[in-house]
């Protein structure tokens, strides 16, 4: 218990101190806010802000959690039918590697080109979440224990019966780690995509409040969206680590390190 409470303790103590002596360097120094503004004036500025910050938050918010939603389910649904027939992986997966290495910063202004500024940043939040849940979960539909299925086949198991009772489950840890790494990748593409939006007054989401604070100098409110957009990238990363936590149990080596 004294070492979990310390593994909270130590880095929220730092980040405290942090942000103290931020403060205090702006307070001294007499920096303006234009330049540098203090923890304080960016919390106040949330605060008096939130009308306009919590829309483009819920913005922002929806086209991540969709391009998660829509890469989980297009990623596990690939992987699976990559382990099943190896001609599907062959054919489609260096597609999927060529989507995943052109940096989404390129590819952004031209989804602009051919699609509406909301399904631009879904597509592009989607691309670059897809690639690791399918890379991790093809990864573990492979890593089967090959006697468990040497003994499948002894038994005359089928490829599906083979799939459910071992390949799924020997995956799961892999899936979940891919959904932990997709999900902050989300949040990153619609950002992405919401700034090339929002440079050309397309767009809605906190991408865009930053681009439009930046043009009027209001540099509070630049970052207050920066720590909305990193509280919503920790939020999600909390939320998927505890449903790992909680789908992987006790039964799982991963989980039973964390306890000990």
């Amino acid at each position: 218990m004294n070492d979990r409470l310390a593994t909270w303790l130590l880095p929220l103590t730092v980040f405290i101190l942090a942000l103290t002596g931020w403060e205090a360097l702006v307070v001294i120094k007499g920096i303006e806010p234009y330049i540098l503004p203090a923890p304080s004036l960016i919390a106040k500025t949330i605060v008096n802000d939130w009308g306009v910050l919590a829309a483009s938050l819920w913005v922002t918010l929806k086209m991540t959690f969709a391009a998660i939603l829509l890469a989980i389910a297009g990623g596990a649904a690939l992987a699976i039918l990559f382990s099943q027939w190896k001609w599907v992986e062959r054919s489609f997966f260096p597609f999927a590697v060529i989507l995943q290495v052109t940096p989404i910063i390129a590819i952004a202004p031209l989804l602009l080109v051919y699609l509406e500024p909301n399904t631009a940043v879904l597509v592009c939040a989607f691309i670059v979440a897809f690639f690791p849940i399918l890379a991790n979960t093809a990864l573990g539909l492979a890593s089967a224990d090959h006697n468990l299925v040497d003994l499948f086949d002894l038994y005359r198991a089928s490829r599906w019966q083979q799939l459910l009772y071992l390949r799924l489950p020997s995956a799961l840890p892999y899936f979940l780690g891919g959904i932990r790494i997709g999900g902050g990748l989300a949040l990153i593409g619609a950002i992405v995509a919401e700034l090339a939006a929002g440079a050309s007054g397309q767009a809605t989401g906190l991408a865009f409040r930053i681009v439009e604070a930046g043009y009027r100098l209001n540099i509070p409110r630049m970052f207050a969206a920066l720590v909305l957009i990193s509280l919503t990238g920790i939020a999600i990363f909390l939320f998927f680590s505890a449903l790992s936590h909680v789908m992987l149990g006790r039964w799982h080596d991963s989980a039973r390190t964390r306890e000990q």
